[in-house]
């Protein structure tokens, strides 16, 4: 026979209850508040309200636990407002627990805490307040039609091999992220809901194997969704939108199958690394740029086929084929006013579209940047400056400087070159490291280190222009400001561009700059020396003796 144990009625307090309730009894809660902890061990018992959930408040705070602990045996939980402090409201800590229909609140605490290999099923459970929402630690069962709004931490945090299944349901407002699984977890989480979280919505990290499944991910401060190296995950058929970008981040380590579903329905399919979804379109917008850029015929191939390279270790991992770690520094050599930095630019941006990178930001900096004035200041400058770079380009000019022999500002340059090193390695896959430099130079700052040269995947040699190459950026630089050549200037400058000695204080596009402010300044003179007001044709053509004053 089953026993019903009334709360009060039968006995005064809950306490009383539970110490004299058989196995198999029901304790049953009338309408009002309990200042009483249930603390359970071993025991086969239902506790409910016996009002609309949530009309039976057990309160522990100030009392030194949990509102709800169970250590062992097979307890079932409906209908209850479960209250503490600075414990969480329900701790389980081996077991079989069922909650229904209850409401959780905690103040420094977790709302729920389940671990000891304990199994917790949370059947419409509804979290109002604490640190964390649920938190599963080596420890499994359901998590089924739940809300979880509003804690000042993670929402659910799911690790050390615990496997719980998560259906149904809706975590919002969090501090931090909505979903963390780490520590080797293997959850699934289906149908579910993430929104408003203050970091990233789902993140998957630790060698952990997760499903998500049709889950819908939006108005997150940080990315959607997050795959961590080292982690496996099937991320199918679901909504990402509203977030931080990128929306969906996938670590070149991880091994994931991505399959999205955007607002009208349609499929949307591939794998993201380090982040974002392609933008094919974005691509080839900068392509064409980069092809519409004078000369570097060589350097536009390389650059190709380092995207042709990223494209098929896509394709790869769509089909789930293996994909090696792929570096992503470059070395770019050759003299100044060759287009390294807008090449270093568009490559960061090719990266960006291609969803490598979750920025493509570019930062530039040089020597005095990352070299510091005393011991173990430059490590902390060169850090700061590698850790503002990451998600995009950090393009370091005359890299070579830092490898500058004699005196104790070589020492802190070498220090610094150290600091890259390992940075480099610690995060290849969320920044693009490009040094440049004279070429010869360049070669000396590579032996600074012994690992530094393995860092990089390709070096890319920037030629001098040519005067034909000299002439167009010439006349496209005139012609972006409005200035056109009269008839006989190319010549007349083709054939000076052939006459400057190539040597490395040769500058290139910059000498083509230089000219025309020279050529320009020469017009004005001429203008003003006409004696009437010029028309816009006058205003508009540098002509040949502009040229003759310029370089006399």
């Amino acid at each position: 026979m089953v026993s019903t144990l009334a709360v009060p009625g039968t006995y005064p307090t809950l306490r009383d209850a539970l110490e004299v309730a058989p196995d198999g009894a029901t304790v049953v809660l009338a309408p009002g508040t309990y200042r009483e902890r249930i603390d359970l061990t071993g025991r086969r018992l239902t506790v409910r309200a016996s009002g609309d959930p949530g009309s039976a408040v057990v309160d522990a705070s100030g009392l030194d636990g949990p509102a709800l602990a169970v250590s062992s045996g097979d307890v079932e939980v409906e209908g209850l407002a479960l209250t503490s402090d600075d414990y969480p409201a329900v701790a389980i800590g081996g077991g079989r627990v069922r909650l229904r229909r209850c409401e959780l609140s905690a103040g420094y605490g977790s709302a729920l805490h389940a671990d000891g290999g304990s199994l917790v099923d949370a059947t419409e459970v509804r979290v109002v307040r604490g640190q964390h929402g649920f938190v599963y630690s080596d420890a499994g069962g359901t998590v089924d039609s739940c809300e979880i709004r509003g804690v000042s931490d993670d929402g659910v945090i799911v690790r050390l091999g615990a496997d719980p299944e998560i259906r149904g349901t809706k975590v919002s407002d969090c501090g931090y992220r909505g979903v963390y699984v780490y520590q080797s977890a293997r959850p699934v989480i289906e149908r579910c809901e993430v929104s408003g979280t203050g970091d990233a919505g789902i993140v998957v990290a630790y060698a952990s194997v997760t499903r998500i499944v049709e889950t819908w991910v939006h108005q997150t401060h940080g990315s959607g969704i997050v795959i961590g190296p080292g982690c496996t995950a099937v991320v199918e058929q679901c909504r990402v939108e509203q977030t931080a970008e990128p929306p969906v981040a996938v670590d070149p380590g991880a091994r994931a199958t991505v399959t999205l579903t955007d607002t009208g329905g349609l499929p949307r399919a591939g794998v993201v690394a380090a982040g974002a979804a392609q933008d094919a379109a974005e691509v080839d917008r900068l392509l064409t740029e980069l092809d519409s850029m004078i000369g570097l015929a060589g350097v536009k191939n390389e650059v190709r086929a380092l995207i042709d390279e990223i494209q098929v270790n896509e394709w790869r991992r769509g089909a789930g084929l293996s994909v090696g770690a792929v570096s992503h520094h470059l070395i770019f050599t050759g003299a100044p006013g060759t287009g390294k930095t807008t090449v270093a630019r568009i490559y960061g941006q090719l990266l960006k579209a291609l969803g490598v990178l979750p920025n493509g930001r570019f930062r530039e900096v040089s020597r005095r940047d990352l070299v510091g004035q005393y011991i173990g200041h430059t490590a902390e400058k060169a850090t700061k400056v590698f850790e503002d770079a990451m998600g995009g380009v950090l393009f370091i000019d005359e890299a070579y400087t830092l490898a500058r022999a004699g005196g104790a500002a070589a020492d802190f340059g070498q220090e610094a070159i150290d600091t890259l090193v390992k940075l480099m390695e610690d995060h290849r896959d969320q920044v693009a490291v490009i040094v440049a430099g004279y070429t010869r130079e360049m070669s000396d700052f590579l032996d600074a280190n012994s690992g530094l040269a393995s860092r990089f995947a390709k070096t890319l040699e920037f030629e001098n222009y040519g005067p034909d190459e000299l002439v167009r950026i010439a006349d496209r630089i005139a012609r972006n400001d409005d200035y056109v050549f009269d008839e006989g200037l190319p010549e007349a400058l083709w054939e000076h561009f052939g006459q400057l000695e190539r040597d490395r204080n040769f500058g290139n596009a910059r000498e083509a700059r230089k000219l025309l402010e020279g050529m320009r300044k020469a017009q004005s003179g001429r203008l003003r020396a006409m004696g009437r007001m010029p028309s816009r044709d006058d205003l508009r053509t540098l002509m040949l003796a502009d040229l003759r004053v310029a370089i006399r």
